[in-house]
């Protein structure tokens, strides 16, 4: 049997940058071992239909405290505008990167890339052992450690497992650690978009009544649409052609970005809102995905489950270096501490926006406005959301 310090569920950003952190904050005297079920392709580079994450402020600079972030610079677009607006209201509200006195308010990058890069780096870390494409098929917990059983044969344990394997977590689901979903009612659409006008780092959000349409900044003059739409809706969206799409959706977005010329494939998921009903259980952390999954209205999940990333590589440096084991129940009770506040106050954030621009009816609409226009004038009202938009928040 191969032992380990700590196994990592999960090897896609959230999994890849946890191991990255834990060996950076411990100067590598972890002993780390990452499963992984899905082998990456990393020369092959999905192009114009590569999936894109939205990466805050905050986000860049924990990246750059453990050393990822100078080459996933290279490959990021910088947001340095972002506009908010309500179909067919008034309210609008501006967000600059002049203003709030940063470079960019945040970075988009694409999956393929950040995967690129991430694997990388994983690959030059000795103290990391990559178990690729390996699936966990059992879990069992002594009082010392956690044994996992692997398809292809391997029999390895820790002293604390961390799931980051996704929203419908595999390893929570052997653990029984329980799952509490919420229907929004909503199906994201996403595909890259080209537009006659550039959109010189501009990243847009325009609720219109079914759901909300966003644009965000990428490389090569394009941009990452989400767009979310009725349930009842995706079959016909799905089956328009390239041109029929483009039109509709230049309605529900508009002009503001010149005329919508070219779109790559499209995809479609519904939206929901998943929590694991614990973070923690005996020699186990839950994170990423799989400790939460977001609404993307707000850009907020990836950069939520980095924050669970890095305060719990910080509370098992902190306990190695007291002579506590990775998996020990004080490690563990800490990192819960910590995240509970961020993680109630995002999910309550994004569920609330959600719910705020989902209704019709004449009060919401006249009060939302209110708030935006409010907002675009009041720095004391937008500065609170927009600090959690550029991930600016306590850990």
């Amino acid at each position: 049997m191969k032992q380990y310090d700590v196994v990592i569920a999960g090897g896609a950003m959230a999994g890849a940058t946890l191991a990255i952190a834990l060996n950076t904050l411990s100067n590598g005297l972890l002993k780390i071992a990452v499963v992984e079920a899905v082998a990456p392709k990393l020369d092959q580079h999905p192009g114009y239909d590569a999936r894109s994450i939205a990466l805050s402020l905050g986000s860049a600079n924990i990246l750059r405290d453990i050393g990822i972030w100078p080459p996933m610079a290279e490959v990021a677009t910088p947001i340095s505008h972002i506009h908010v607006s309500d179909q067919g209201h008034a309210g609008i509200v501006h967000v600059d990167a002049d203003e709030q006195a940063v470079d960019a308010l945040g970075y988009v990058v694409e999956l393929a890339d950040a995967g690129a890069v991430l694997h990388k780096q994983l690959d030059e870390l000795e103290p990391v052992s990559l178990f690729c494409p390996a699936v966990i098929t059992d879990i069992k917990r002594s009082q010392a450690a956690v044994t996992l059983t692997l398809d292809q044969g391997d029999t390895i344990s820790g002293k604390l497992l961390v799931t980051a394997d996704g929203a419908l977590s595999a390893c929570c689901e052997m653990l029984n650690m329980g799952r509490s979903e919420y229907d929004f009612e909503q199906i994201a659409v996403i595909a890259n978009i080209t537009t006659a006008e550039a959109h010189q780092g501009r990243a847009f959000e325009r609720f219109t009544p079914y759901g909300p349409v966003a644009l965000l900044p990428m490389s090569e003059g394009r941009s990452s649409l989400v767009w979310c739409i009725r349930p009842e809706e995706q079959y016909k969206v799905m089956e328009w052609s390239d041109e029929q799409f483009l039109t509709e959706l230049q309605k529900a977005f508009g002009w503001r970005l010149g005329q919508l010329v070219k779109t790559g494939s499209r995809c479609a998921y519904p939206l929901l809102l998943r929590q694991s009903q614990r973070l923690i259980s005996h020699r186990v952390a839950v994170v990423g995905n799989a400790a939460q999954t977001l609404h993307p209205i707000a850009g907020q999940g990836f950069n939520l489950g980095l924050r669970d990333v890095m305060t719990l590589a910080e509370e098992v440096a902190k306990g190695l270096e007291a002579g506590e084991e990775p998996g020990s129940a004080s490690i563990l009770s800490r990192y819960r501490q910590r995240r509970t506040p961020d993680r109630e106050a995002t999910i309550n954030m994004t569920a609330g926006l959600v719910s705020l621009f989902a209704n019709n009816s004449f009060p919401l609409i006249a009060g939302r406005n209110i708030g935006l226009m409010a907002m675009s004038l009041c720095d004391i009202l937008k500065t609170p959301l927009v600090r959690r938009a550029m991930g600016q928040v306590e850990r």
